[in-house]
């Protein structure tokens, strides 16, 4: 029997196989269209019970992946989403309760909702490739599961391992799931279906957890254990920012040892945090994220040839990150000594991210040391990724041109300067892109995509869809001085040197940040970035917006001291971390967090002023992506639209009258002001 969504087949066997394949959709989520049918799937398979029941997904991509997070945003009231969250419930308990054995066979993605209902099955199966993967990650969107995942997790593999799970949000493979016992058996595609029947035929009785796992849930142990990953979870994630993950540990401290009390706590709790403030905005910074992903128009581009000039840091991690995604690479640079380091850290990465030896020479094989260029001509993408001086990249341009393809996209990893100013040296300055990574490269998703003013439509929109196709965001830029990101970190960072320069401790500036909500604090970040990076941006940005660079920063470099790399920049270190001293309150101003933020929101507004990117909300996910702009908040401009741009303007006036016209309200302010 069919319906729009699910398929329902019995085999001869006596086997049935329910299928989900949303209609209209290129994913399986659990819609409320989906769990009307799924429920009325039910209400057949209880009627007549078959032998066994699989659930399946006909989509390619994966299995379910998960609750329909469109409808997060569309809830009136608390009643509202407690009846959501109980309906989801309601169709798990349905789902585990069937008078046959029943089993998800379960390919691709299967996460937070999609693997609350195969948790609600008695096994499970997962189809052991690269793209399957298994997760609970509703504490990224600022709540927790709410589908029965919290007490069917912990009943499948432990308190430890599926706390561990929910408090990160992190997904497994096929294999890690296996061992876990999130599933019974992990098996090639090939097999999938014939495990599944043997599976059920066979009706094997599960075993039992081990003795230390349910001694986990005692209830004398639980608070013991969740004081231990508050504290881990306290080191990323500040209860006051990010309530979720505190809410899941009290809920089952109170609960783990009566099942229908947590089913209905976990309801409760997620009703509350669903309509929070946090999870409104993470939910927002979601689709964000899925816009970015639909700016790439088209099919992604089949892995084929990069070559990478520039075997630092950012050219060196740029090629091992096309390598990883299954592209050609070679690497150019002065010598084979050069590159060296860069396929040394390349392998460190293949390691930790490829889960076998085979994998990982592969992933090497695709990397190829080529210090003479002889490649350059034969490569479908070009990127330049050498140290940030304008002639040196003109050179190299104008050296290389005559050998390109006709077709190669020609690409520059520049920061800072303006498209328009590099294109000067190629006969051909349409095909001229800019691909600013942001480093390290395997952790930042973002890459700002820079149009110049002569650069070709199809050029930029084949930039775009090889972002995607390296699996990084595309976000479009114009070709200003600084594009979006550095030029508006830039104020921010160059506030806090200004406050190091009147006697504020780092620590303390720092402090202002992390409590605000940013990943890391500006003086670290500083350090980390390297001050003479820094220094150089700041001089390009100054000389273009008049920024008045701190004598500070300058003295910092011209004595050596370059931050974490160098072993002291505005910090001293020792293997690596930072020697903090403590700060007493009386040495601190009040207005450390304005100051900083102000400075940030300011030139934010500049930038939708002079059209650096098309709108607030690709800023704000410009500035969470890449810089990681406190993503409980929804973004620079979503935060100040918050709080209100008549505050914005009041407390930028008062921090000109107290510090000077570096703090003048951008005249975007005003015509906002004006229009709202």
């Amino acid at each position: 029997m069919s319906w729009r969504d699910w398929n329902l087949e019995t085999d001869a066997a006596g086997i049935a196989w329910l299928t989900l394949d949303r209609a209209d959709a290129g994913t399986n989520v659990l819609t409320e269209q989906v769990l009307d049918e799924f429920d009325q799937a039910l209400d057949r398979l209880e009627q007549s019970p078959p032998a066994g029941l699989v659930i399946r997904s006909a989509k390619p991509n994966g299995f379910i992946a998960g609750a329909d997070v469109r409808a997060f945003t569309q809830l009136e009231s608390r009643d509202q989403a407690l009846e959501l969250i109980r309906r989801g419930q309601a169709a798990c308990d349905r789902l585990e309760t069937l008078p046959c054995p029943t089993l998800a066979l379960i390919h691709g993605f299967c996460l937070g909702g999609g693997l609350e209902l195969a948790l609600a099955c008695r096994y499970r199966i997962a189809v052991d490739q690269p793209n399957t993967r298994l997760g609970l990650p509703e504490v990224r969107l600022g709540i927790h599961p709410g589908f029965g995942g919290s007490v069917r997790s912990i009943a499948a593999i432990g308190a430890p391992a599926a706390l561990d799970l929910m408090l990160t949000g992190r997904s497994v493979s096929a294999r890690q799931a296996r061992r876990l016992g999130l599933v019974q058996h992990a098996v090639p595609e090939r097999h999938a279906g014939t495990a599944a029947r043997t599976v059920l035929q066979e009706g094997r009785t599960l075993p039992r957890l081990a003795w230390w796992k349910r001694v986990a849930n005692h209830k004398l142990m639980r608070p013991l254990l969740a004081a231990v990953m508050r504290r881990k979870v306290a080191a990323k994630a500040r209860p006051e920012h990010y309530p979720a993950p505190y809410a899941l540990l009290d809920l089952w401290v109170k609960h783990g040892d009566d099942r229908r009390a947590m089913f209905a706590a976990e309801a409760e709790s997620v009703a509350d945090l669903i309509r929070g403030e946090t999870a409104q905005n993470l939910v927002r910074v979601f689709f964000l994220q899925e816009r970015l992903k639909g700016l790439a128009k088209g099919n992604k581009p089949e892995p084929t040839h990069v070559h990478v000039i520039g075997a630092g840091v950012m050219g060196g991690d740029i090629a091992a990150w096309c390598a990883l995604q299954g592209w050609r690479v070679t690497l150019q640079d002065q010598s084979p000594e050069r590159i060296a380091p860069a396929v040394g850290r390349a392998g460190s990465l293949f390691r930790r991210r490829l889960k076998t030896d085979r994998e990982v020479t592969a992933a090497l094989d695709r990397l190829i040391p080529d210090h003479r260029g002889q490649h350059v001509g034969h490569a479908d993408v070009v990127i330049e990724a050498i140290f940030e001086d304008r002639e040196a990249k003109q050179q190299l341009y104008q050296a290389i041109e005559p050998r390109l393809r006709p077709d190669a996209l020609l690409a520059t990893n520049t920061s800072s300067i303006p498209l328009e100013e590099l294109a000067t040296a190629l006969s051909r300055p349409e095909r001229l892109v800019g691909l600013h990574f942001f480093n390290p490269v395997a952790r930042m998703q973002l890459v700002e995509v820079v149009r110049g003013g002569q650069t070709a439509p199809e050029v930029f929109e084949r930039a775009l869809a090889f972002t995607r196709g390296i699996d990084r965001l595309p976000l479009p830029v114009a070709s200003k001085p600084g594009f979006l990101v550095n030029r508006i970190l830039m104020p921010y960072l160059l506030e806090a040197v200004e406050l190091v320069e009147e006697g504020v401790p780092p620590a303390r500036i720092d402090a202002a940040a992390l409590e605000f909500g940013m990943p890391m604090g500006p003086i670290t970040l500083a350090d980390t970035v390297g001050l003479d990076i820094c220094l150089h941006v700041a001089r390009i940005l100054g000389e273009a917006f008049g920024l008045a660079v701190p004598v500070r920063l300058e003295q910092l470099v011209a004595d050596g001291h370059l931050g974490r790399k160098s072993g002291r920049g505005f910090y001293r270190y020792h293997k690596g971390k930072p020697i903090r001293t403590r700060v007493t309150a009386s040495t601190v101003p009040q207005d450390i967090e304005a100051r900083l933020i102000m400075r940030l929101l300011n030139e934010a507004a500049a930038c939708l002023r002079e059209g650096v990117v098309e709108d607030s909300d690709l800023l704000d996910a410009g500035m969470i992506f890449g810089t990681g702009f406190a993503p409980f908040r929804g973004g620079p401009m979503h935060y100040a639209g918050d709080r209100g741009v008549e505050d914005i303007l009041i407390q930028l006036h008062d921090l000109e009258a107290r510090h000077g016209e570096r703090f003048a309200p951008d005249p975007w302010w005003e015509q906002r002001h004006e229009t709202d």
